[in-house]
């Protein structure tokens, strides 16, 4: 990997550049989840943890640019922040009162554990502070990603896919692309480890839409 970084260092800033604007730009693809959670008029049926999971993510993600002394991904998850908090807050908007209370549980518990990580980070001895963090950070991104494919029972027994942020899911695997190929260029074992991994389940997720709808059959009707 490192002959491969030599060679693509002259592009390093497009790169960096490119994989920023993207990443701002996957960030709006949530407005269509949102769109669909407003014509439905409620989040029934829509798992809020993209949206929760994905502020605690993006604090995280903000954190180990700063650690990496990286501007290309601190400016992305600074806009990405502002983005990420914004979801969360319509998402609550439209969920149901009853369910509520288990919104609010999950946003706790998130930003509890986020809390914890950045205080380990603070702490954590210098020397090797980036490499464990970039490893946290990893397989917090493949249990945030790979977290729609939990109700996969439950997508193969309806054949549909809804629920699923199509939108979100495309854009994510494009970006995580773009940040694969800048993780090689800055030859860091962990932004490498973290996107590969993210297109991987990304790639699994989108061929389910392939395979199924995005929305169920209608029950046919039985002749007498």
């Amino acid at each position: 990997m490192e002959a491969i970084s030599e060679l693509l260092q002259p592009y390093k800033e497009h790169v960096g550049f490119t994989a920023g604007v993207l990443t701002v730009g996957q960030m709006f693809s949530g407005c269509f989840v949102c769109n669909d959670i407003r014509k439905k008029g409620t989040t029934d049926g829509f798992s809020p943890m993209p949206f929760i999971g994905g502020c605690g993510l993006t604090i995280l993600f903000l954190q180990h640019g700063m650690l990496m002394g990286d501007s290309v991904m601190i400016n992305s998850n600074l806009v990405g922040l502002a983005i990420s908090f914004s979801y969360a807050a319509f998402f609550a908007f439209y969920t149901p009162a009853k369910e509520r209370g288990s919104f609010w549980r999950a946003s706790l518990w998130t930003t509890l554990f986020t809390f914890g990580v950045l205080l380990y980070a603070k702490f954590e001895n210098p020397a090797v502070v980036e490499d464990r963090f970039g490893m946290i950070l990893t397989v917090l991104m493949l249990c945030l990603i790979g977290q729609p494919l939990i109700g996969l029972p439950e997508i193969i027994r309806r054949k549909s896919t809804e629920g699923l942020p199509f939108p979100m899911i495309l854009s994510g695997t494009i970006v995580g692309l773009s940040w694969l190929l800048y993780g090689v260029i800055l030859n860091n074992v962990f932004v490498v480890l973290q996107n590969l991994a993210a297109v991987t389940l990304s790639g699994i997720q989108l061929a389910l839409f392939a395979i199924y709808p995005s929305k169920p059959a209608a029950p046919s009707k039985k002749r007498n």
